[in-house]
């Protein structure tokens, strides 16, 4: 047992040796890498301080070296929001930005951040790199509190020098102001030269490793300093054409606060308030339509939305101006046609779009919450974030209308969000195509079955008890309904045996208009035997109905006979035994006989 134990502690202690030892070989091979020159571009313009540092280095061992290591200032290490490194000379558009990995912080020497570089970097070459840093919450008003009509001064705190772990040959800082009126700024180490909006310091040479001079400048700037503490962006997909996107955005100015009273006369007479933000520009994807923008009281109508080339631009415009310390909510929606941003092959789908929109320019989303609704029924959800890192949340389920099992919610967490966060996330999963029609057929399905049911219930007969009186009525009817059926036929008879007439003292074919005749007196007899059964067999029920069925079939006789007057007058005018006129004379008196008999057969037949 003892030996046993004494072999694993063995282990253990070669394990930890090797260990060290790649992590000194490393470290001495780090060691090697030279900043054999730094160009230090420091951007002071807006409310976040962006760093532009080229820097060109040099492997001076005999190993090849494959990563860099960034190192943030301790001072600034909790206000960086984004880093990103690029090849220097390369067309940035056509190259992705270079992998960048957050290694562990050390609280003397500040964070490191190691760039991998795109091929290892053998002895005795260069390689020029263009490191991108930006921070929040960097300057500190100076004073704290300014009045409605006072100028806005910040202090800002950095390093002269390039900090980094290798020793850097030569360097320069440019430092750019948003004016040229700078209250004071630190004239050492010398070089230090002033040139209107432009502070340069240095140049400087053989800077040792981790060396530190810092360096305060207290100057103007009245650009909006505007930052949202939180958003919330909801994406909602369909797979009926359309992605709705809707954004609750908390806003607030974050420069030095409004000392003393609001005064509206003052503002409304000074329109250039020096540190007040009164509107400010937000783009939209190109295709975006149904565009609102509200807030708790309804819609905005100072807003306005200008369609570009390339992207939609929105003007928001609060309803009152922000000064230091105020803030505003409001909630901007939009939607956009799915088969820009939605693709599939068979029943697998891929989403790519933009994880946030811009908001407005030099954008801080302080606390970023994105929440993307994708159809119900999807399966097989992957989600591949952007090139940098976020926080996903477990999925959550959304009902709306007609929805059974909810549709899948996937949850993104972001802090400090800056423009250059705007870049694509993916995300794929599976859905049958045939679940299209589970909504539709969720209204279809129900409404077929309570028209059948509708359809029974006025059907049957839920009395208790035997009613023999509703039982002849509706025997009564029935056989009126078929009375009614005969007297439509009896009617068309009629009208066909008219319309013969009319063609026979035309054509005077007299052979051809006796037959057609015959023809129809004969159903018309037979017409006149249902009348007949029908009402014998109505006679049981109602002795009334039975003597308003003769007296249809009396009148239907006298029709006959009239129909058979007019047949005789218009062979005596076409075998010219008939002057016309006489004819005429006759023949109008026939046809007022006619609608006479018509109508009290209606005024029968109208009763049922």
């Amino acid at each position: 047992m003892d030996y046993f134990f004494v072999r694993c502690n063995m282990i253990r202690i070669s394990l930890f040796c090797i260990l060290f030892a790649i992590v000194f070989v490393i470290g001495q091979e780090q060691d090697n890498l030279v900043n054999t020159n730094v160009e230090r571009t420091l951007d002071l313009v807006s409310h976040l301080p962006k760093e532009i540092i080229s820097v060109t280095i040099e492997n001076r061992g005999t190993k090849g070296i494959r990563s860099y290591d960034y190192y943030v200032e301790p001072q600034h290490v909790n206000n960086v929001a984004w880093v990103g490194a690029n090849v220097k000379g390369k067309d940035n558009d056509d190259q992705a930005g270079l992998p960048i990995k957050q290694e562990a912080t050390d609280k003397t020497k500040g964070a490191v951040y190691r760039i991998e570089l795109p091929n290892d970097l053998r002895a005795g070459q260069t390689i020029t790199l263009e490191i991108e840093v930006v921070h929040a919450h960097a300057l500190r008003m100076y004073p704290a509190e300014v009045t409605q009509t006072e100028r806005q001064l910040v202090l800002y705190k950095t390093n002269a020098y390039y900090y980094s772990s290798y020793t850097t040959q030569t360097q320069k800082t440019v430092v750019t102001l948003p004016t040229d009126r700078a209250e004071s700024y630190t004239q050492t180490p010398k070089p230090v030269a002033k040139n209107e909006q432009t502070i340069t310091y240095g140049s400087y040479e053989n800077i040792a490793p981790f060396t530190r001079n810092d360096i305060s400048l207290h100057y103007e700037n009245n650009n909006p300093f505007l930052t949202v503490s939180n958003l919330k962006r909801w994406i909602e997909i369909s797979h009926w054409g359309n992605i709705a996107v809707e954004e609750t955005v908390d806003i607030y100015h974050s420069g030095a606060k409004l000392k003393g009273p609001f005064s509206r006369l003052d503002y409304q007479r000074r329109q250039d308030s020096y540190s007040a933000v009164k509107t400010f520009k937000t783009s939209l994807p190109a295709s975006a339509r149904d565009i609102y923008y509200r807030d708790e009281i309804g819609n905005v109508s100072t807003s306005h939305v200008k369609e570009m080339q390339d992207q939609v631009e929105v003007e928001i415009r609060p309803r009152f101006p922000l000064y230091g310390g105020w803030k505003t909510h409001y909630i901007l929606g939009y939607n956009v046609p799915s088969y820009q941003y939605l693709f599939n092959k068979g029943n697998q789908y891929v989403l790519k779009m933009r994880l946030i929109d811009h908001v407005y320019d030099d954008q801080l989303l302080e606390q970023v919450t994105i929440k993307i609704v994708l159809p119900e029924y999807t399966r097989n959800i992957e989600f591949y974030p952007p090139p940098y890192n976020v926080q996903r949340l477990p999925n959550e389920k959304h009902y709306t209308y007609l929805d059974t099992v909810g549709r899948p919610v996937i949850v993104i967490t972001k802090r400090n969000m800056l423009f250059q966060h705007i870049q694509d996330f993916e995300i794929h999963y599976t859905f049958d195509k045939i679940m299209l029609f589970n909504e539709p057929m969720l209204i279809v399905i129900p409404l077929f079955g309570l028209f059948c049911l509708v359809i029974v219930l006025v059907r049957l007969n839920f009395s208790i008890t035997h009613n023999e009186s509703n039982e002849v009525r509706m025997r009564i009817q029935a056989i009126w309904d078929q009375i009614i059926e005969i007297n439509l036929k009896r009617t068309n008879f009629y009208q066909k045996l008219d319309d013969a007439l009319n063609t026979y003292k035309t054509n005077k074919d007299l052979k051809g208009y006796n037959e057609q005749r015959k023809k129809i007196e004969t159903e018309l007899k037979t017409l006149q035997q249902d009348l007949t059964n029908l009402q014998a067999k109505i006679k049981v029920d109602s002795v009334d109905s039975a003597e308003k069925i003769a007296e249809l079939q009396r009148l239907d006789s006298q029709q006959r006979e009239v129909q058979q007057l007019l047949s005789s007058l218009a062979e005596k005018l076409v075998g010219g035994k008939m002057q016309k006129q006489a004819y005429l004379d006759q023949e109008q008196t026939a046809r007022n006989k006619l609608r006479d008999i018509n109508k009290n057969i209606s005024a029968i037949i109208n009763q049922y």
